[in-house]
Order: C-alpha cells, then sequence, then structure tokens
C-alpha cells in the first residue's frame, strides 16, 4: 500500500505496480474524516507515525495536516485522473465512495 503523499518518489514504486487503487472521495468526505481522525489522536494522545503524537496545536498550526489538506488535495485528484485517462498505463480502479470500496472489497474476497 502506498499514499500518494510520497509524490516526490513516486516513480519508483509505480514502476513494478499491477494496479493502482485509487481513493477518490470528494472533499469533504476526506476533509471531514481527517479532522475527526486529528481530534481523536489529539484527545487520545496515542503515537502515530514515527512516534509522533497529534496534539490541538499542531491541528491548527501553519504546517498541520489540515493545511496539507487544501494544498495537496487538487493536485491528487488530478494525478489519479491522470492515472486513468492514461491508456498505456496500469490498470486503475478509481473509487469515489466508502460504498464502492465495500463492494470492491468484497469482490476480491470472493474472487
Amino acid at each position: 500500500m502506498l499514499d500518494t503523499a510520497y509524490g516526490r518518489w513516486l516513480d519508483i514504486p509505480l514502476a513494478r505496480v499491477e494496479m493502482i487503487v485509487a481513493l477518490d472521495f470528494p472533499r469533504w468526505l476526506s476533509l471531514f474524516r481527517l479532522i475527526r481522525r486529528s481530534v481523536a489522536r489529539a484527545v487520545d494522545g496515542k503515537p502515530i507515525c514515527n512516534g509522533n503524537r497529534e496534539s490541538f496545536r499542531n491541528i491548527f498550526s501553519r504546517r498541520s495536516i489540515i493545511g496539507w489538506h487544501f494544498k495537496s488535495f487538487s493536485r491528487k485528484r488530478q494525478r489519479i485522473r491522470e492515472w486513468e485517462a492514461d491508456p498505456a498505463g496500469r490498470e486503475i480502479v478509481r473509487l469515489t465512495s466508502p460504498r464502492q470500496v465495500s463492494r470492491w472489497l468484497a469482490k476480491q474476497r470472493l474472487g
């Protein structure tokens, strides 16, 4: 699994993949989930990536993950659409809702 957050070196793993499963949810849903997750992490104080901890101070800082969401969302969506439009590219499964994700995963389990 790879999140497109690693855009600077994304070409390295993409050269080896056979299929890309892209979650292309609406911005409102993505943002809502991000805020909900960030607040829950700030409240529970559990370590996340590399032992870091979320805090309310971080959530509302200039370098917050929420700010990053606003900076990167359109770029990531454009990248997904470019992958999907490339006839010579890898197989792309573009899922635009949690319901589509559930259905697709159910099919994979039955496959």
